[in-house]
């Protein structure tokens, strides 16, 4: 379980609580602020482990909330940014922040760059790896990446959570309402054809690769990741 300190800074609070609620969900303490003044302040009170930084926030934006913080502490900075041009970006990181996404974002992506930027910085301790392997084929959703014979395969955040979900528990058999439920989670709004696209898609990339396991239909139930001896 993280316990890290989470500084999260945007003037839009659904914004706020939806962070909150994936963050906390992953174990990180989170403090939440709405504008530019509150957030140095809070940084320095509370002395968080990494900060979610919006950028067009109300008293100081989030530019000079970066440089700011960055005159005393090498705390690890996220942007967060509506902007999508190459200038704001390369700004935000000349500025030092670590990394920047733009909205609107998927927030297990956001947890994601989360966990990545503390690693990086030394942060995450290092037994958080969450990690499976089998014959050519290793899952790492820490680092959220997928290889295959070696070889590293893109592979978008939802398909690499549920064939990590399906690899960590072996031979068990999910329907497709459970995988909704406890890979896609309280935000999604879908319906049980998602997890059959996924699994499509998932199975284009690991068809063929190794006869000692499977990613397996059951039919009129669901699907398991099958291991052979």
């Amino acid at each position: 379980m993280n316990t890290e300190k989470i500084l999260v800074v945007d003037d839009d609070v659904n914004i706020c609580e939806l962070l909150r609620l994936y963050l906390e969900k992953d174990g990180y303490s989170v403090i939440i602020v709405n504008d530019g003044m509150e957030a140095i302040s809070a940084f320095q009170d509370s002395k968080p482990d990494l900060v979610l930084l919006d950028i067009m926030l109300p008293k100081l934006d989030g530019w000079q909330v970066c440089r700011e913080i960055r005159k005393t502490s090498d705390t690890p900075i996220i942007m967060l940014t509506a902007k999508g041009e190459t200038f704001d970006k390369v700004l935000g990181l000349e500025l030092g922040a670590d990394d920047y996404v733009v909205k609107p974002f998927d927030a297990k992506e956001v947890v994601a760059r989360v966990k990545a930027v503390l690693r990086r910085s030394g942060v995450a301790p290092a037994d958080t790896v969450k990690e499976v392997r089998y014959d050519k084929l290793v899952i790492n959703l820490t680092n959220y990446e997928l290889r295959v014979n070696g070889e590293q395969i893109d592979t978008p955040p939802k398909e690499l959570e549920l064939i990590y979900h399906l690899a960590s528990n072996p031979n068990r058999v999910f329907t497709r309402d459970q995988l909704l439920d406890e890979v896609w989670g309280f935000d999604y709004y879908g319906d049980s054809r998602t997890v059959d696209v996924h699994v499509k898609r998932l199975r284009e990339k690991l068809e063929g690769v190794s006869d000692k396991w499977t990613l397996k239909t059951v039919w009129g139930v669901g699907y398991k990741f099958e291991t052979h001896d």
